[in-house]
């Protein structure tokens, strides 16, 4: 290739990157002709033509005064001349371009030269080799702002004292090379202050391009803007209407990474008219695809740098027409998200012979769904915060905490719990509140904080028992004689399990009481009745196979495994391990499958079936960390090894 472009979004290091290049190219002999440099300001308000550029050109190669053509045709037929017969390769670095039409007519005529043009735009004029730059990734970050620091002052401890202030000051400067060339310049001006007061004053500013530019000296020591918002402006102000207004709103989206159909949904298009915007935007580096972590899929998730957020956020809050236009975009997305939020959830709960939902035809395609557009369904269930989007995001929360438990990420069903309770109390919705506390309580008890989960149920009881909310009632006796069960109190955890199971006997629902049956077993197990654990697990099999629930049957099958185990009936315990694993794996349950794994390993070990015991210890580990928990793969792997 002769030709080869540096691109990536302002203050990304595309020219520090092509100079640093073209030295250490020198020092090996690549060029011996020597380097030429051009910089077409092509963001500026007056950008560089290439006439004008022709003419510095020619300057550099010695063509000057009287020897000057008079025309612009003439110059560049001598400039293309005088490097034609140049025997000695040379590079020529045109930086900061911002249109074809700047260097096309500066590219050299013969082969034998070599061109690095610097943008922030994808250009398809012609072929060349591009090099996208992105932002550094943490551990570069902290270690420019380090080196930065200790140049300066070598005594300069404060990276090593503040570790944890140093990783969020280069989060909030979005790992953005300029924003952190600035942030170090400032900690280098406030030598006798810390870093965290830094961090302090970006995080109450909301927007870090306002206090950055307030502290940047303005230029660097080759005259360069160390200033972020007039390059994010120049960027923003080149897009045609379409593109801006797109950006506007992807800026406003939940989440830092959004789905090509939420986009749609956000920016009121069919889903092929957004591609080709995004596809659009990202030719400018203010969107960035997100692809597939095996590459093989076409990007369908799009992120946009932090800083470009902020600024973008800044923008539509000062003008009242654009934060109309986000509101409406906002209340689209996020009806959006209620939609298939709500068939994804039916289809993780679909049972036989009841009503199929639109569009997800099995639980993992419900699972792909959630998991791609997870991080957006939380922070839109913040949402509930603002009155105009309450309703909606409460409504969406109620959607998430099946699959959040499924996929285990109880900091996200905490966090959703909590903005569902704190709106539905502003709107004085007992019922709501009932049921957030409810989803509050199972979410504490699963991350362990069983205080805290009883408390909740605690509340939730009382409101439900307000309203006459009998099947509810029954729900949170429940879930309180697991968490009583938890912290040992077993005759208090059975009182509860009774009666949760003698109101879903009231109501008529059996599924639910097939569940309280299941746990009821548990607590008669630990109490030392095994045989009446057996017959309360038998009892729950039964009703969720009466009822066509096969992944909660997967449950009651580990949990007669484990009374036979405990009987003695090593066989029969193996056996029921078995047919759960078999539900869990077909279900994608990681967690569940772990578990019985671990159970069948326990079987194995006690039947003095040492390899066999290792065999599922190992797996279990494998699939423990599948399902997102740490420990337990650990602990499982640690088994495994006293096996060896």
């Amino acid at each position: 290739m002769l030709i080869f472009a540096v691109t990536g979004m302002g203050g990304i290091g595309k020219t520090a990157l092509a100079v640093e290049a073209a030295h250490r190219a020198r020092a090996q002999g690549w060029f011996p002709g020597g380097t030429l440099f051009v910089d077409l300001r092509g963001y500026d308000d007056d950008p560089v033509t290439a006439d004008q550029a022709v003419l510095a050109l020619l300057d550099a190669l010695g063509v000057q005064g009287q020897d000057l053509p008079p025309t612009a045709e003439r110059q560049y037929d001598v400039y293309r001349g005088l490097l034609a017969k140049r025997r000695e390769r040379m590079l020529l670095i045109l930086d900061n371009a911002s249109d074809p039409s700047q260097y096309v007519p500066l590219l050299p005529g013969s082969d034998h030269h070599r061109v690095l043009i610097t943008s922030r735009d994808r250009s398809d004029a012609l072929p060349m080799r591009l090099i996208d730059l992105e932002a550094l990734d943490p551990a570069e970050s902290v270690a420019l702002v380090t080196r930065a620091l200790q140049e300066t002052d070598e005594r300069d401890e404060r990276p090593g004292r503040e570790p944890d202030a140093l990783r969020e000051l280069v989060d909030l400067c979005g790992h953005l090379p300029l924003a952190l060339q600035i942030a170090a310049g400032m900690l280098r001006r406030r030598r006798h202050r810390d870093i965290a007061s830094l961090v302090t004053e970006i995080r109450e500013a909301g927007d870090p391009t306002v206090v950055l530019d307030k502290g940047s000296p303005g230029t660097d020591l080759y005259g360069r803007s160390l200033v972020l918002r007039p390059v994010l402006e120049t960027s923003y102000r080149r897009l045609p209407p379409k593109q801006a207004r797109l950006l506007r709103l992807l800026c406003l989206a939940p989440g830092a990474e959004t789905g090509a159909e939420a986009i749609a949904a956000l920016v009121d298009l069919e889903l092929e008219p957004a591609l080709n915007l995004l596809e659009e935007l990202a030719a400018t580096h203010l969107v960035t695809p997100v692809r597939c972590v095996d590459g093989t899929a076409p990007a369908m998730r799009w992120r946009v740098h932090d800083l470009v957020r902020g600024f973008g956020v800044g923008v539509v809050a000062g003008d009242v027409g654009l934060r109309k236009e986000g509101e409406a975009g906002r209340e689209r997305v996020l009806a959006f998200y209620c939609r298939w939020a709500n068939a994804a959830d039916r289809r993780l709960r679909w049972l036989p012979g009841t009503a199929e939902p639109e569009r997800f035809g099995d639980r993992k395609q419900a699972l792909a769904w959630f998991d791609g557009e997870r991080a957006g369904l939380v922070a839109a269930v913040q949402w509930a915060r603002e009155e105009r989007f309450a309703a909606a995001a409460v409504r969406l929360a109620e959607h998430l905490g099946v699959y959040l438990d499924w996929r285990r990420y109880f900091d996200d069903w905490i966090a959703v719990a909590e903005a569902e309770r704190e709106a539905v109390r502003r709107a004085g919705n007992q019922l709501g509140e009932a049921k957030a506390c409810n989803h509050l309580g199972n979410a504490r008890l699963e991350l362990g904080q069983v205080g805290e989960a009883i408390e909740a149920y605690t509340q939730a009881s009382s409101l439900f028992q307000v309203v006459g909310d009998q099947l509810h009632e029954a729900m949170v006796w429940n879930n309180l004689g697991n968490a009583l069960f938890k912290v040992h109190q077993l005759e208090e955890a059975i009182n509860a399990h009774t009666r949760a199971r003698d109101l879903f006997q009231l109501v008529g629902d059996p599924l639910r009481e097939a569940i309280v049956w299941n746990n009821l077993g548990n607590v008669l197990l630990e109490t030392g009745r095994p045989e009446e654990a057996l017959e309360a697990h038998i009892r729950a099999r039964d009703l969720y196979q009466a009822a066509g629930d096969r992944h909660r049957e997967a449950r009651a099958w580990n949990n007669l495994g484990n009374v036979h185990l405990q009987m003695g009936r090593t066989e029969q315990a193996i056996e029921a391990y078995g047919k759960e694993l078999e539900i869990c794996r077909k279900f994608e349950d990681w967690y569940g499958e772990a578990r019985t794994l671990h159970n069948l390993a326990l079987a194995h070990k006690t039947a003095g079936r040492p390899t066999a015991a290792r065999i599922a210890f190992l797996h279990a580990s494998e699939a423990y960390t599948r399902a997102n928990a740490p420990t337990e793969a650990a602990d499982t792997q640690s088994a495994a090894d006293s096996l060896t």
